[in-house]
């Protein structure tokens, strides 16, 4: 299946030459999943608004301070590689050209329609993220923001003291809440109104109740259920327990099944491949599958790494922190480390990846063992 028929030529665009204000204004007015933005007509890249939250830049600047290249895709462009792509270039959407010429744009929500009758070979429990960072209804929005950024992630599900689900935050809210903001100091409002946004309880932006699925659902029906209320991600919860949180279930993640292969080489996705310097995604692979080998009974279906730059530096080196997550036949095992390089960071990760496979109850090394690859959606 290619995107021929699942891309469109209607899209938004803004000069790179435009202030970021109108580009908040633009999401708080039509909440598009991506900006394109051009230099004189021509494509330079995409905004997108988790971006725009996890900035600290004015609204004076210009956009092209913000902006992010966005992998180029062709109309006939395989559904597989094209959700791949956007997986590993973190964007919800990107560019289609026709040629030459920019015809149009692909979003991740286009692409779930279109292959939804083929999700209900899934269930939520084989690719939701069982690692996922909470906030408690006192934590302040400041600590929210911190922790978009410092995980990459959108949503931060808010529990009570007794541990149980009572809200969800968004980039969305923290965006929506920051423009509304914005609007009072325009108008001669007291100084000062940012600190004490961030000082606020999410308690006062968090929405609630939760949209929630069980382990044991339909992708495709997660996916409905995601549509239907026009939301990103699903908190994922125990069979039993709706209060509880046992993880999260996004558009990315499903996405990210899409790419599952067959092919003899593990499949490797990397998240933000522009940071890799010295490293490349062979060796990536191999470090992964010689970790992977040692233990039998652990069958290796997928693995994600992703890194994220940091604003320290080190002689003009960047810190970066990387994340390593396998999808096992035991359950889901990750590592991360922080250090100057990708490399570096990612030798720290992998280490602690292989402490964290030998606490995996039931895993015991045998270097003859040979990781396989999880067959999905075999029919796309």
């Amino acid at each position: 299946m290619n995107i021929a028929d699942i891309a469109t030529p209607e899209y938004i665009q803004v000069d790179d030459d435009e202030r970021l204000g109108k580009v908040r204004s633009i999401f708080e007015r039509e909440n598009p999943k991506g900006v394109i933005v051009t230099n004189d007509e021509t494509y330079a890249g995409v905004i997108t608004e988790r971006q725009l939250v996890q900035s600290h830049i004015e609204d004076d600047a210009k956009v092209s301070v913000m902006m992010r290249n966005a992998p180029k895709v062709g109309r006939t462009d395989d559904v597989r590689d094209v959700a791949r792509m956007l997986v590993e270039g973190g964007t919800k959407v990107a560019p289609v050209f026709e040629g030459e010429d920019l015809w149009g744009i692909i979003s991740e929500d286009a692409i779930l329609e279109a292959v939804l009758d083929n999700l209900d070979v899934l269930t939520v429990e084989q690719i939701y993220t069982e690692e996922v960072v909470t906030l408690t209804e006192d934590d302040h929005v400041g600590k929210a923001i911190n922790h978009l950024r410092e995980h990459g992630v959108s949503r931060l599900p808010v529990v009570n003291e007794s541990g149980n689900l009572t809200g969800m935050v968004t980039t969305h809210d923290i965006a929506d809440f920051a423009v509304r903001t914005m609007e009072r100091q325009q108008k001669g409002d007291r100084s000062g109104e940012t600190d004490r946004m961030l000082d606020l309880p999410v308690y006062d932006l968090m929405n609630s109740p939760v949209e929630t699925v069980t382990l044991d659902a339909t992708v495709s029906d997660a996916v409905e259920q995601m549509f239907d209320n026009d939301y990103a991600g699903l908190v994922v919860t125990p069979d039993d327990d709706d209060r509880m949180v046992a993880g999260i279930l996004t558009k990315t993640d499903i996405l990210r099944a899409l790419t599952y292969t067959e092919e003899e080489a593990m499949d490797v996705q990397v998240t933000n491949v522009e940071l890799l310097d010295t490293l490349t995604r062979e060796n990536i692979r191999t470090s992964i599958t010689e970790v992977a080998d040692k233990y039998q009974d652990m069958q290796v279906h997928h693995a994600h790494v992703r890194f994220h730059e940091h604003k320290e530096r080190l002689r003009g080196t960047p810190l970066i922190q990387c994340q390593i997550r396998l999808r096992t036949n035991r359950g889901q095992v990750a590592g991360s480390g922080e250090g100057y390089g990708a490399e570096t960071a990612f030798h720290v990760a992998i280490d602690k990846l292989e402490r964290n496979v030998l606490e995996l109850k039931g895993t015991r090394a045998d270097e003859e063992y040979e990781g396989q690859l999880l067959r999905k959606l075999g029919e796309l």
